[in-house]
């Protein structure tokens, strides 16, 4: 007799980058949109930002679960202790990736996992250090469009790869979703039932 297959978990989001690395990690699962509305505060410690995103998020379709756990994540792209959220408009996107250009930032993501028994709020992050930037390479890359909806401006998954020197930590953390986080809470929480610990 073989067992019964893990619930899917309810992952509080809408993005496709977080149900692609879902999918690649095996993971089952159900989406829903977050009713849970972010508010913007650039001056605020950006890992409790994240956390306090992500845990809305999760909280605030909680009550349509049941018993199968609910993700809810947020990221952050952090460069001298400033916020760098999705860009406005083209022109933000190119002011945003000039600062980023030629130095190291980080990409902080808040990861909450909730159950009707608990609730995980955790934080990862990741150093990001772009190459220098010329002019042309802004203007590409803006060109490209690739910018609008990513926090700080790029896709590292895309075009953005190219704008890269080096990465320190969990490259699926820049892609939108701490996965080694992730996939350690899971064989804690729920050793074996989810394919993972």
């Amino acid at each position: 007799m073989s067992a019964s297959p893990a619930p899917p978990l309810l992952l509080a989001s809408t993005s496709p980058q977080r149900r692609a690395i879902l999918e690649q990690l095996g993971l089952p699962f159900d989406v829903v949109a977050p009713r849970y509305e972010e508010h913007a505060a650039p001056e605020a410690d950006a890992t409790e930002l994240v956390r306090a995103h992500a845990r809305g998020k999760a909280q605030s379709v909680a009550d349509e679960a049941g018993d199968r756990p609910v993700l809810g994540v947020d990221t952050a792209v952090v460069l001298d202790g400033k916020i760098y959220g999705k860009p406005r408009d083209a022109g933000d996107a190119e002011r945003m990736l000039d600062a980023l250009g030629g130095r190291t930032h980080t990409v902080v993501s808040g990861l909450c996992l909730v159950t009707p028994g608990w609730e995980v709020l955790e934080s990862d992050v990741t150093r990001v250090s772009f190459r220098s930037l010329t002019p042309r390479d802004l203007a590409m890359y803006v060109a490209s469009g690739e910018w609008e909806g990513r926090a700080g401006g790029y896709a590292i998954q895309g075009f953005g790869a190219a704008l890269v020197e080096r990465i320190e930590g969990d490259y699926l953390n820049v892609v939108g979703l701490p996965a080694a986080l992730l996939v350690r809470l899971f064989a804690t929480r729920f050793a074996g039932l989810y394919g993972v610990g």
